[in-house]
């Protein structure tokens, strides 16, 4: 039998402790350590693992339990330095999304790998979601050109906006959030963007004067379709039409919903809520001879879907195989 992967998890947060979970349920992987800025996220996460050895300092960590794979979940300003440190250490990647601050830096750490030899796994979430990937599939039929309209706005209070104010330190909610939906984007339309725009408002004065809090961005493919993806964080965002997923074609149309087709009506700051889908609207474009709709809509139940940590599982599985 193969020896278990010797794995260093970094970020003890909501996400880390999802993966190290993953980890510690897997025979294929050994958690060799737990690195985390601030000592209670580890401490209560190593209790809760049977008592795991536990870092404040990523390099120490490295050196110290010489990991073959590093799982980084950290705040998104240092996912860049953490990669490339672990490549050159030997190790292959799994790493929270975004992979990096700029183009520049993605690039380098592509260029690492390739070096390395070493594997490095983006966490796109919803690339591995049972109901997501069959979104995906039903878009692709509706025709081209796409239009595709997505948002995410986090009515956030407590502790979910004390969390994304420390995001915000480095990175808008457009980036944070945008990288998943416009990864669907890119998977529904086969097609290459071609161009980019976006607005932001900074709402709140807990913020940096040069960051902003609400931000919409637009997206426009060779194919001459069209996207774009709506995000905003804090206590002031209105929860109406916080969460649109819809995408239309000439053919159609499909939309995530809940059950009976009602708006969505959970929490917004809800993270287990955010990659489900429910129910999967489908609306059909063709006409008959009356000029009425041809076909019924379509509901089709997701709810049997996974939970935020069995897709967390997905996850490490496919990275598990990478």
């Amino acid at each position: 039998m193969n020896q278990p992967i010797r794995v260093l998890v970094a970020g003890c947060g909501n996400m880390g402790a999802s993966h190290a979970r993953a980890y510690h349920n897997m025979p294929e992987f050994e958690i060799v350590g737990l690195v985390s800025r601030g000592p209670e996220s580890r401490n209560r996460l190593s209790q809760e693992l049977g008592g795991l050895p536990t870092f404040s300092s990523f390099e120490e960590a490295l050196a110290q339990t010489r990991p073959q794979a590093v799982s980084i979940n950290t705040y998104p300003d240092t996912h860049a330095r953490y990669v490339k440190t672990s490549l050159q250490a030997g190790a292959h990647v799994f790493v929270e999304k975004p992979l990096a601050e700029t183009v520049e830096e993605a690039e380098e750490i592509k260029a690492l790998a390739e070096a390395t030899g070493k594997k490095v796994v983006i966490g796109y979430i919803l690339r591995v979601h049972p109901a997501w990937e069959k979104f995906i599939e039903i878009a692709r039929e509706l025709g081209k050109p796409l239009v595709m309209r997505m948002n995410l706005n986090q009515q956030s209070k407590g502790s979910t906006w004390h969390t994304h104010k420390m995001v915000m330190n480095s990175m808008s909610p457009i980036v944070d959030c945008g990288v998943h939906y416009v990864d669907v984007m890119c998977l529904m339309t086969r097609a290459r963007p071609v161009s980019v725009s976006a607005i932001g408002a900074r709402l709140s004065d807990e913020i940096r004067p040069d960051m902003y809090n609400y931000g919409q961005l637009q997206v426009r493919f060779d194919d001459g379709s069209v996207g774009w993806y709506e995000a905003g964080w804090g206590p002031m965002m209105s929860e109406t039409a916080y969460f649109i997923k819809d995408v239309i074609g000439p053919k159609g149309c499909v939309s995530i919903v809940d059950a009976g087709g009602k708006e969505r009506e959970s929490a917004s700051d809800d993270v287990d809520a955010h990659s489900a889908t429910n129910s999967l609207k489908i609306h059909h474009a063709e006409l008959n001879e009356a000029g009425e709709f041809a076909k019924e809509d379509v509901m089709l139940d997701t709810t049997d879907e996974p939970d935020h940590q069995g897709l967390c599982d997905l996850e490490q599985a496919f990275f598990l195989k990478a």
